[in-house]
């Protein structure tokens, strides 16, 4: 078994704004603008085809990346899930005659994530908003004027499960593939060329363990079906990956290598978890003890192997724990916490928080540096304390989502 890939390809933190001054060939006829995600150009001599494009801001960019290349018209435009990174261009590259298509589940998806924008645009600001804002000022530099609006696009053509066309002698096939990041997720297959253009359906970093659900907040995914939309693709048997982010996978057997060990580490967590549940093990437990075999060993640089644990056993049983009658009430933990600071004392809780850290236990510590700070925001003993506990924590994560929470928070404290 070879070295796994994810050790040799970049983390979330590399990914760039749209800056290529050209796009690159990456199979024959096929094209690459990488910018926040990747916008894909297939050209035939009947027209072009589109296969995701880019954030609103980016999108003028890798049209005149695009348009270099080939200026035929745009026949279709191919969305491989509906995140806004993936459609917010649509309206820079929809021409009259263009062919939009999409999933089945993408107005449902679209709908149910409009009506939270306000929420997770909120809860992923902590990890995005730098890049973003970096990549809308390259895009003024680069393209003058007013910036496009992010688009709100509308399919003109869905499918369930599968659809095959022909566009100017290349044949398409788009396979469902709801284990993806979202329930629309799709996958576009180019038989002739063995060629995958597959989105994020791993997940936004290949070879790492994906987010069952992501700390900006989104449905429950199933694990199971994660692991067959992972068979779906590797039964294709593709020579080349072209994913959301990041340069392409080539290599027949190394590709088969890698899905299989996602497809199986993501189902031997599903597994241990039910075992455990049925053990009647509580999740804390699980999240800590449930570890990957040396043999499915994957990254967890965007999700996480305890984050998962977490997911399987709230996805299945749902919000309540049995371990409080607390559970059954909305009474928030922090009523508490000026009667502790009263009866424990603020020096006392801080002492032992710090002999915590002491003996590398830095969530312990938060768990007393909490209960502090919720009785006193401001003071300056339990803040500096569990900014120290947060950088004994940063000091360990390889996770562009944690790494980014913590680096907030200690800025936060430190202020």
């Amino acid at each position: 078994m070879s070295e796994p890939l994810y050790r040799s390809r970049p983390g979330a933190s590399e990914i760039r704004p749209a800056s290529a001054a050209r796009a690159t060939e990456v199979g024959p006829g096929i094209w690459v603008s990488p910018g926040l995600s990747n916008a894909y150009l297939v050209v035939t001599q009947a027209g072009r085809v589109i296969v995701n494009t880019g954030m609103g801001f980016e999108a003028p960019v890798h049209r005149a990346n695009f348009d270099a290349v080939d200026a035929g018209p745009i026949r279709w435009i191919l969305l491989t899930q509906g995140h806004y990174d993936h459609v917010g261009g649509v309206d820079v590259f929809r021409e009259a005659a263009t062919q939009i298509i999409a999933q089945s589940n993408f107005s449902i998806w679209r709908d149910d994530n409009e009506r939270l924008e306000s929420l997770r645009s909120r809860n992923a600001a902590f990890a995005w908003i730098d890049a973003i804002l970096a990549a809308m000022e390259y895009a003024k530099k680069r393209s003058p004027g007013e910036l496009p609006a992010q688009s709100r696009p509308e399919p003109t053509l869905t499918f369930a499960d599968e659809l095959d066309f022909i566009c100017g002698g290349r044949s398409f096939q788009l396979f469902s593939t709801p284990g993806g990041e979202t329930t629309d997720s799709m996958v576009v297959w180019l038989p002739q060329d063995r060629v995958c253009l597959c989105g994020n359906v791993f997940g936004a970093l290949f070879g790492h363990i994906p987010n069952l659900v992501t700390m900006r907040g989104d449905r429950y995914r199933d694990a199971l079906q994660v692991v067959e939309s992972i068979e779906r693709v590797r039964r294709l048997e593709p020579d080349c990956l072209l994913t959301g982010h990041f340069d392409p996978i080539h290599g027949r057997d190394l590709i088969q290598e890698e899905l299989s060990r996602l497809r199986d580490a993501v189902l031997w967590i599903h597994d241990e978890t039910i075992k455990g549940m049925n053990a009647g093990t509580d999740v804390d437990t699980l999240m800590r003890d449930i570890r990957l075999p040396a043999h499915l060993q994957v990254g967890e640089g965007y999700g996480k192997v305890a984050w998962d644990v977490r997911a399987i056993w709230e996805n299945y049983a749902g919000w309540f724990h049995h371990r409080s009658t607390t559970e059954l009430y909305p009474t928030h933990r922090d009523v508490l916490f000026d009667d502790l600071v009263s009866l424990a004392g603020a020096d006392a809780l801080l002492a032992r928080a710090q002999q915590h850290l002491k003996l590398h236990a830095p969530v312990e510590a938060l768990h007393l540096t909490d209960i502090v700070l919720g009785a006193d925001p401001t003071h300056a003993g339990a803040r500096a304390v569990a900014a120290s506990a947060h950088e004994a924590l940063l000091g360990k994560s390889d996770n562009f989502w944690e790494t980014a929470w913590l680096r907030r928070e200690i800025g936060k404290l430190r202020k």
